[in-house]
C-alpha cells in the first residue's frame, strides 16, 4: 500500500532547493579550508539545521539547536586523546595495548553521548528528542555482537544490523514518547539474500565476458601475458564487474531494510512510520547523482543531495494514531515539567550518521 492509499498516513515534506543549499554548501567549503578544518564545526551545524529546518511533516517541522563551539569543543577532545594515544604508543608500546584495551570500553561510552548529543539537540515542532540508552547495552551491541559475527564469518551480519538499528531506535524518544522498532530479522536476511545474489550474478556475469574476452582476444595465453593492454582490459573489467556488483547489491540492502525498519517502527500514542522506498529507483538517484558529481568535479554535489533528500522524505510518512496538535502540545508539556537535562552534554562527534 502506497503512503497516498493509506487515509490517516501523512507524508514527509522537503522543501529546500538546490540553488539556495548551494550557497551555503560552497561557504561552508570554503570556509572550513581557509580554517583548515577549524570551521567545519560550524558548517555540520548550518547543514543539518537546514536540512531538518527544511523537513516538514503535517505543517511542522525539525529543528537542529547544537552550536559549532559545542562540536569543536567534544573533536579536540577526541582528536587530544588520539594524539596522547600516539604518543604513548610510540614511547611505551605495552601501555599502548592496555590503553588500547581501555579504548574498546570507552568507544561505546563516546557512542552513546554522541547520541545523547545529536538527540538532544534535535527537536519536532519544539519538542526535543532524547537518547536514553546505557553504555552497557551499547558495549554488547558495537562491542560483543560484532565480534560474534567475525567468529560466524559474517552469517550473522543481518542480525548485527537489526540488533544496532534496534538498540539506536528504542532507545529514543519524542519528548517522553518512546519509539519501538519490531522488524522482523527475516527481512534483514531477505535483504541480504537479495543483495548477495545480485553479487554472484554480475561475478558470473562477468567472468563469463571475461573468458569471451580473453578467447576473441587471441586465446594464447603467452601472448595474453606479453599483451599490456589485455592485462588492463582484464583488469578494467574486474573493477567494472566489482562497481556493478556491489555499488547496487548496497543500496538493494539499504532500500529493503529501510523499508522494513520504518514500517516496524511506531511511537507511542499509536503513530506509526512508513516507508516505500523502491531499490531500483534508490539505485537510479544515486548512480546518477555520482555521475553528475564526478563530471561536473564536485559542483552538483548540493543538487544531488537535494535530490536524494527529497526523494526520501516523498516516501516516507507517519500513520497517525491522533491529532498531531494534541501530541505536541502534551509533550510540550511533559517535557517542561521533565526539564532539560541535555545541556550539559557536549558535542563529541565521531561522524556517526546521526
Amino acid at each position: 500500500m502506497s503512503l497516498e492509499q493509506t487515509i490517516n498516513s501523512q507524508k514527509f515534506d522537503f522543501t529546500g532547493s538546490a540553488k539556495e543549499w548551494f550557497g551555503i554548501w560552497i561557504v561552508n567549503l570554503l570556509l572550513s579550508i581557509i580554517t583548515i578544518g577549524i570551521y567545519s564545526a560550524w558548517a555540520k551545524v548550518r547543514a543539518k539545521k537546514y536540512f531538518y529546518n527544511n523537513t516538514h511533516m503535517e505543517g511542522r517541522n525539525f529543528d537542529y539547536h547544537a552550536t559549532g563551539g559545542q562540536i569543536l569543543k567534544g573533536r579536540l577532545i577526541v582528536i587530544a586523546a588520539i594524539v596522547v594515544f600516539q604518543i604513548i604508543v610510540t614511547l611505551m608500546p605495552i601501555l599502548g595495548l592496555i590503553l588500547l584495551l581501555g579504548l574498546i570500553v570507552l568507544y561505546p561510552w563516546l557512542l552513546t553521548r554522541a547520541l545523547m548529543f545529536n538527540a538532544g539537540m534535535s527537536t519536532y515542532s519544539n519538542v526535543r528528542f532524547r537518547f536514553v540508552g546505557t553504555t552497557t547495552r551499547a558495549f554488547v551491541v558495537f562491542v560483543v555482537y560484532p565480534i560474534l559475527c567475525l567468529l560466524t564469518l559474517y552469517t550473522t551480519a543481518p542480525i548485527l544490523d537489526r540488533t544496532v538499528k534496534k538498540f539506536s531506535i528504542n532507545n529514543h524518544h519524542l519528548g517522553t514518547a518512546a519509539f519501538d522498532m519490531d522488524a522482523p530479522i527475516s527481512a534483514f536476511y531477505k535483504a541480504a539474500g537479495v543483495a548477495v545474489l545480485w553479487i554472484v550474478a554480475v561475478f558470473l556475469v562477468g567472468a563469463l565476458t571475461m573468458g569471451f574476452s580473453l578467447t576473441a582476444l587471441g586465446g594464447a595465453a603467452i601472448e595474453m601475458d606479453n599483451d599490456p593492454n589485455a592485462a588492463v582490459g582484464a583488469i578494467a573489467i574486474f573493477y567494472l564487474v566489482f562497481f556493478i556488483g556491489f555499488i547496487p547489491a548496497a543500496v538493494i540492502y539499504q532500500a529493503m531494510t529501510r523499508n522494513a525498519i520504518y514500517n516496524g517502527t511506531t511511537l507511542d500514542g499509536g503513530h506509526c512510520l512508513t516507508s516505500n522506498v523502491s531499490a531500483p529507483q534508490l539505485f537510479w538517484i544515486a548512480i546518477s547523482n555520482l555521475v553528475v558529481v564526478v563530471c561536473t568535479l564536485g559542483l552538483m554535489l548540493p543538487w544531488a543531495q537535494i535530490r536524494i533528500a527529497r526523494y526520501l522524505a516523498d516516501h516516507t510518512g507517519v500513520v497517525l494514531g491522533s491529532s498531531v496538535d494534541d501530541f505536541i502540545g502534551t509533550q510540550q508539556e511533559e517535557m517542561s515539567a521533565l526539564g532539560d537535562a541535555y545541556s550539559d552534554i557536549e558535542g563529541i562527534d565521531l561522524g556517526l550518521p546521526i
